[in-house]
């Protein structure tokens, strides 16, 4: 018998070319993004650049009907992948045919297209869908909480499963359309600037648009009856404030407090840089809730924030979100001190800007309300768990830690960090490690040990992140600061 020798080079180039590339080695993505605190938020597999999301909403019977449109592009030769959705899917097509899928799990939509999806392929998803979203219960609760007037998906972190499939988590963020038609007398209110509205047949469409990459989280929905307010800024983006009708005795200090929007905006820009959306503002819906939340150009206020009168200091803090948590946004949950301690000094220095407070004396004061055995020591802002993310230690010694790099790297350079931190990681993620890194190379000093004192060792630190103080008065500022803790205590 006549055997062929055939070098082990070439034979590896015969048998590649013998595989066809249909058989190449397609996998389906991860249910999970890789978030150790939320392992089933996000998936793997797959980047999306853009969501158009086609809504009607009936405010009587809580029915959602949508279609959405996902622009993504696969990160993996990809042969299934995982939505976040609670509501329930009629269809779903990939690249416009057909695709099968079924539910998993908590909020997992599984998709199978017809062909597998080359690494580096772009690709579009349609999701036909319904249903009432308050009666979707995930993990125990919902994010959707009915008005008497209609609905609102407002969370973190997470909503978007109520109200539209996703790749839920901040890792990976997109643009928006969201239009939505809702019964005549009715608005819907969304993030962004609102592109067009028409009326037909008893239903009203508003169409909103948001430009920048903006994480699913922040992505927000109201509809109701509003008194709505627009304005300009002096650089002429669009400002547009909503509240609900019938907030009662709460709706003049809501109005007082959120028509100050661009003013605060402007006074953030002093510290942080150039606002960077393309519209702002807030809205107020008649919500049970008593949190806050620093949705993308559009913060939402409950009615229980401006229950003992105005309070600024809440719409201070959401709009400083714009810069820190919303532009740049969270690697992973467990950096949520870079969004929180930074919003919470945010309120600090508008104290200490309206004399009623310095940041130091706000630190001073705040260091002496938890003795050394106090559970609020033993939580680490830099990494908190998921069962403390928004404890109110990840505010107030996220805080105490911003205030100790000021004392430690001087004026000048204190504020250059600040502004730079935004535009450095702009539209993107970064995470508590990138901070210290950036402090320290602005500033040329050593920080680790500065931060492992403030937001990682599991005990009150021997001094407080300032000079102290012989004699602590209460600042001025101290209750309404107090009022917005827990504003994210969302469920």
């Amino acid at each position: 018998m006549y055997r062929r020798l055939i070098a082990p080079g070439a034979l590896a180039a015969s048998l590649l070319l013998a595989i066809p590339a249909s058989a190449a080695d397609f996998r389906p993505g991860a249910s999970g993004i890789g978030d150790p605190y939320y392992p089933a938020y996000g998936n793997g597999g797959y980047d999306v650049s853009h969501y158009d999301l086609r809504l009607k909403y009936q405010p009587k019977t809580d029915q959602l009907e949508g279609t959405a449109t996902i622009l993504a592009s696969s990160t993996q030769d990809l042969s299934r992948f995982n939505l976040d959705f609670g509501l329930t899917a009629s269809e779903v097509r990939v690249n416009g045919k057909k695709a099968k899928f079924a539910t998993s799990d908590v909020q997992e939509l599984e998709v199978t297209p017809a062909a597998g999806l080359p690494k580096g392929t772009p690709f579009t998803v349609v999701v036909t869908y319904a249903g009432k979203p308050s009666d979707v219960k995930l993990w125990g609760f919902t994010s959707w909480q009915r008005t008497p007037d209609g609905g609102v998906a407002a969370n973190e972190p997470e909503a978007a499963a109520w109200w539209f499939p996703s790749n839920d988590h901040p890792l990976d963020k997109a643009t928006y359309d969201v239009s939505v038609a809702v019964p005549d007398g009715t608005q819907a209110i969304s993030n962004g600037t609102l592109q067009s509205q028409s009326s037909k047949l008893g239903w009203t469409r508003f169409n909103w648009r948001s430009a920048h990459p903006q994480a699913t989280y922040l992505s927000t929905l109201a509809v109701g009856k509003f008194d709505i307010t627009t304005d300009r800024t002096a650089d002429g983006l669009p400002v547009i404030n909503a509240y609900s009708k019938d907030l009662g005795a709460n709706e003049g200090a809501a109005k007082a407090s959120v028509e100050r929007t661009t003013e605060v905006a402007e006074w953030l820009e002093s510290l942080y840089g150039k606002y960077p959306f393309e519209a702002l503002g807030g809205y107020v819906p008649n919500v049970p809730s008593s949190f806050a939340l620093e949705t993308q150009t559009r913060p939402f206020y409950s009615p229980k924030q401006f229950a003992n009168g105005s309070n600024v200091s809440v719409v201070v803090h959401e709009l400083a979100h714009q810069w820190y948590g919303d532009s740049v946004s969270v690697r992973g949950w467990k950096d949520i001190w870079v969004n929180e301690g930074f919003a919470r000094y945010a309120q600090w220095l508008w104290s200490e800007k309206e004399g009623e407070g310095t940041a130091q004396e706000l630190a001073d004061y705040t260091y002496a309300q938890h003795p050394a055995d106090d559970a609020f020591w033993t939580v680490k802002p830099g990494d908190p768990g998921p069962e403390n993310q928004f404890d109110a230690a990840v505010y107030d010694r996220g805080a105490l830690a911003v205030q100790a790099l000021r004392n430690k790297v001087g004026e000048k350079d204190f504020f250059a960090i600040l502004k730079g931190w935004p535009k450095r990681y702009a539209y993107g993620n970064a995470g508590v490690s990138d901070f210290i890194g950036y402090a320290e190379g602005v500033s040329g000093e050593r920080l680790r040990g500065l931060f492992d004192t403030w937001l990682f060792e599991p005990s009150k630190p021997s001094a407080s992140a300032g000079r102290g103080a012989s004699e602590l008065v209460e600042p001025e500022s101290w209750k309404r600061i107090v009022a917005t803790n827990g504003v994210h205590s969302g469920h």
